[in-house]
């Protein structure tokens, strides 16, 4: 019986196999024709036999099983979908699907944003894999760390370059680095002037500087903040100092982008050095944005 594997054991081997294969060019991965050249060689009663977009009305991808008289899985994305990282992602989340829980769901599995308000804890953690193998496969951390330096305090233009690098959206790229990074820093998603969501890096978190929206009424933006002095921005970009009062309690320097073909902004905050106020074993209670990361691929990574 083929061994079960986690998330991150199922892309280290596969990173493993493209290090080999491409160096240092070998980004971004190719994650279709890895699935179709892996599965035909290692699961050849069983293998990837069809990625492609589809009409997928309310799903960003779905793992399908073929039909019968047919042989193998179909990887599927929306086609409505037009940002090329958020379908690499999608890609990818749906691969690790396939590589982790087929056997465990024969008819297949179907991601939406519906599933957001679902928190089966069984459900829950097949997503949360599947995004951790994506995350993993496309955006290996010892490749981002030569990117930039843990200790780095980079700029939105810094990880856009990442982004571009392994082929997925900047949001996916900042939360990547937002996983590895030594300082504290927030990033922030707005819509329409309000925080959609936020999410903290491990320094930040243990020092008490994080955004809770979840049970409570909408966060507005601070009046100086990039996303809505869109005077100040240059090309959509900006960086400013903000004083203490402004985002936190503390002074910052904000990064931002507005995206206007998207409609939201973000915001990544950098913050100086403070002494921790949580245990490493001690988080803050969950936001709605961890939970959404667990979720769909579209509701967090994809941006």
């Amino acid at each position: 019986m083929t061994e079960r594997k986690g998330p991150k054991r199922w892309a280290n081997d596969l990173t493993v196999i493209l290090n080999a294969r491409g160096g240092d060019d070998r980004f971004p991965v190719d994650v279709k024709q890895l699935a179709y050249d892996y599965t035909r060689q290692v699961f050849p009663d069983d293998p990837i036999s069809l990625v492609q977009g589809a009409s997928l009305p309310r799903f960003e991808g779905a793992l399908f099983k073929a039909p019968e008289g047919e042989v193998g899985w179909g990887i599927f994305y929306n086609s409505d979908i037009t940002s090329p990282g958020r379908i690499n992602f999608t890609l990818a989340h749906e691969f690790g699907h396939y590589l982790l829980h087929r056997l465990d769901y024969p008819e297949g599995i179907q991601c939406s944003a519906e599933d957001m308000v679902r928190w089966e804890s069984d459900y829950r953690q097949i997503e949360q894999q599947a995004n951790e193998f994506a995350a993993t496969l496309l955006m290996p951390l010892d490749d981002y760390r030569r990117q930039i330096d843990a200790a780095a305090m980079p700029t939105m233009d810094d990880i856009g370059a990442c982004a571009e690098r392994y082929g997925v959206s900047l949001i996916a790229a900042t939360l990547r680095w937002l996983q590895y990074t030594q300082r504290r820093a927030i990033l922030v998603k707005s819509i329409d002037g309000f925080i959609d969501w936020a999410r903290s890096s491990q320094p930040a978190l243990r020092t008490g500087a994080y955004f809770k929206t979840v049970g409570r009424p909408p966060i507005e933006l601070p009046a100086t903040s990039l996303p809505v002095r869109t005077d100040l921005l240059d090309r959509s970009k900006g960086t400013v100092e903000h004083d203490a009062g402004v985002w936190l309690k503390e002074p910052c320097i904000e990064n931002a982008l507005v995206s206007e073909r998207y409609d939201f902004a973000l915001s990544l905050l950098h913050l100086g050095d403070a002494p921790p106020r949580f245990e490493e074993t001690e988080e803050p209670e969950e936001d709605t944005f961890d939970r959404m990361i667990s979720r769909t691929p579209g509701s967090s990574w994809l941006g």
